[in-house]
């Protein structure tokens, strides 16, 4: 049964043998599957895995194939990162060093030079998966390990790349892989089409518990605040537009050109910026537009010959359909998460994969209408809180959303520390650097000076990865490291921390007790303050968890650093011996204003404060099991008609 993943970044100091070795505490914390890294054959090196070079072996790097089955046979289920969309495109693979092979597996025009990318990565060449022979070449190994039982899943790296998406996951399934996963972007409004598939790797809910914890009542003032501090009136989606837009003529020129070979089409990098989401799913083949594509195209600022081309209505243009379909994601993807992310910061937490800065909070009904849509369309659902992909670490993420409920003294300290530190050519960089430390301090210089560099290059406003202005990015870390050490003894920052733990732990308890897979990104049962990649790929210790899993096992009471592995691991514990429950109807439950509550199966009951000033208390007829103060997990006490709903805690936490 799958209860929960985990995942793991596996490189060549860190394979499957040393993943042998966590399992026993893995299994102890509750998990039911490992959820691997990309675990093909990769460039000589690689430490992520998505740059494959023959996808007909398992990475010899990380322990070989027979390291794999072996960790197949520890006692947890496998689920398995794959990558259809590309290849590495360097003559170390195979497939890419022959012409021949390198026409018949990747997207390549040999006239003109082009190959399709992964996003703007020239290294990453698209493969045409279309291709039965190509499909099965490149999945046969992966398939295997499915028949073979080491492999029960597979999570599908950027399906939106691919030809036809639809047309992959019925292959796939029919082929024997039963639960698969699509690393897919769900926008906001969007409907997650109805594929053979078990959902997608969760940004949707990870987005969706994030802004059931923001202060709504707090937006009017937040606009006020940065509009005052930075001179920004633009809304964001302003700022998305334009952003998009920029990155459709500037870094994906060369799929313009090739779209422009197809057919001479006017302003179409305005229309390909102009989606709202990463793609239509129009099936050339089929002669069928559906209604939600229709919607899509409706919405975007296409011209009318350009509308009758993606309508069908018009004949011989067949191949620039799915090419345009393929490239309008990238846009998306680097206009808006790589770009427009790093230029508007009114409240940074909000700027997340899957997520829309724009959006300053979610109702509680809200999230019961995905939660309940979620567990009867894809209860299998992935639910993330945190990726390898994520733009902050949700405990990150959590103490900046806490500004929101502590808004009029936010607005003090922002205008006494900028007073303080001078000002910044870009104000807009002071109010990132002020929001970064609130969220990660304390934080060593040489991270947040990383951190800083990568954020201002893909804002691409006052640096850039093509021409960096070094002088002015030195600027700004030194201002950062100087705000380093005037926030350090704040006691503000102390206040935002236990605000921001308690709403951390309500979003932990929420992804692990709502309709779905929980997911846990590597080491976060304990505080992580990580920021974007490479910070959140940071050695884990793994020996301090274990640990303090055992202590908590012998009977320690949970403190403030072990809190969030003692929910994790009891919450899962009690999901493990509740499936009955947990696999039973999602039901809302009304315990007052700021508790997101529900009962399960009808004989549990879980709820969650979203306002960290509020404690919910167990209704009558349930007992809570738990014992954290903010959370409740109920069992039913139908049994008992006298219990009059006070706590029952094992291990009270103060």
């Amino acid at each position: 049964m799958f209860r929960a993943t985990y995942r793991l970044q596996l490189t060549p100091d860190f394979g499957f043998a040393q993943v042998r070795d966590l399992v026993p505490y893995l299994r102890e914390l509750g998990i039911s599957h490992l959820y691997l890294s990309p675990s093909l054959q990769a460039r000589t090196g690689s430490q992520h895995g998505y740059d494959v070079v023959d996808p007909r072996h398992v990475s010899e790097a990380l322990g070989g194939e027979s390291e794999l089955r072996a960790l197949a046979g520890e006692g947890l289920g496998i689920v398995l990162d794959i990558v259809p969309n590309h290849m590495a495109a360097v003559d170390e693979s195979p497939f890419w060093r022959d012409p021949g092979l390198r026409q018949m597996f990747f997207d390549v025009d040999l006239h003109t030079g082009f190959h399709r990318r992964f996003f703007d990565v020239s290294e990453l060449g698209g493969l045409k998966q279309e291709d039965w022979e190509v499909f099965w070449a490149t999945h046969a190994k992966v398939i295997e390990l499915v028949r073979d039982g080491v492999v029960d899943g597979v999570r599908v790296d950027h399906p939106d790349g691919l030809a036809d998406p639809g047309e992959y996951f019925e292959r796939l399934g029919e082929a024997g892989v039963e639960h698969i996963w699509a690393e897919k972007i769900v926008e906001p409004g969007e409907e997650l089409r109805a594929w053979p598939i078990e959902g997608t790797t969760g940004y949707e809910f990870l987005n969706d518990v994030m802004a059931l914890c923001v202060n709504r009542a707090a937006e009017a003032a937040f606009t006020e605040l940065y509009e005052e501090a930075t001179g920004d009136t633009r809304r964001f989606e302003d700022i998305a537009a334009l952003s998009k837009l920029e990155v459709a003529v500037n870094i994906f020129e060369p799929e313009l050109r090739r779209l422009h070979l197809e057919v001479g089409i006017e302003n179409l990098p305005l229309a390909l910026a102009s989606f709202h989401v990463y793609r239509t799913y129009i099936r050339p083949s089929t002669r069928i537009v559906d209604d939600a594509d229709r919607a899509e195209i409706g919405r975007a600022n296409v011209s009318e010959e350009l509308r009758r081309i993606l309508f069908l209505q018009e004949q011989g243009h067949d191949e620039f359909v799915v090419r345009f379909q393929q490239t309008t994601g990238p846009v998306m993807a680097k206009g808006v998460e790589d770009t427009a992310f790093y230029r508007y910061f009114r409240l940074a937490a909000l700027n997340e994969v899957g997520g829309s800065p724009a959006r300053f909070g979610l109702t509680v009904d809200a999230f019961h209408d995905a939660n309940r849509e979620r567990a009867a369309r894809f209860p299998r659902n992935l639910l993330t809180t945190y990726t390898h992909d994520t733009k902050r670490s949700p405990d990150v993420r959590a103490r900046i959303v806490a500004l929101t409920w502590l808004v009029d003294e936010w607005r003090v300290k922002l205008r006494e520390w900028r007073e303080q530190l001078g000002p910044l050519d870009d104000p807009r960089e002071e109010v990132l650097v002020l929001q970064t430390l609130v969220g990660a301090a304390p934080i060593e210089a040489v991270r947040l000076e990383t951190y800083l560099e990568k954020a201002l290059r893909e804002g691409k406003v006052t640096t850039n990865w093509l021409a960096p202005n070094v002088e002015h990015e030195s600027k700004v870390k030194e201002w950062a490291v100087r705000a380093s050490a005037l926030l350090a003894d704040d006691p503000f920052l102390a206040r935002v921390r236990t605000v921001g733990r308690r709403l951390a732990l309500s979003q932990l308890f929420l992804k692990l007790v709502s309709p779905g897979v929980a997911d846990l990104y590597r080491g976060d049962e304990l505080e992580d303050l990580s920021l974007v990649d490479p910070d959140n790929r940071r050695p884990v210790d793994w020996g301090a968890r274990r640990e303090a899993l055992e202590a908590l096992r012998a009977g320690a009471p949970p403190d403030e650093r072990t809190t969030k592995l003692y929910v994790t691991w009891r919450t899962l514990r009690f999901r493990a011996e509740h499936p009955a429950a947990f696999a039973g109807a999602y039901e809302p439950f009304d315990l007052g204003a700021g508790v997101c509550a529900f009962a399960r199966g009808g004989s549990v009951l879980a709820a969650a404060a979203v306002d960290p000033f509020v404690t919910p208390r167990a209704p009558d007829g349930w007992r809570d099991v738990l014992g954290v103060d903010g959370l409740l997990l109920c069992i039913a006490r139908s049994d008992d008609p006298g219990f009059v709903g006070e706590h029952d805690r094992l291990n009270p936490v103060a």
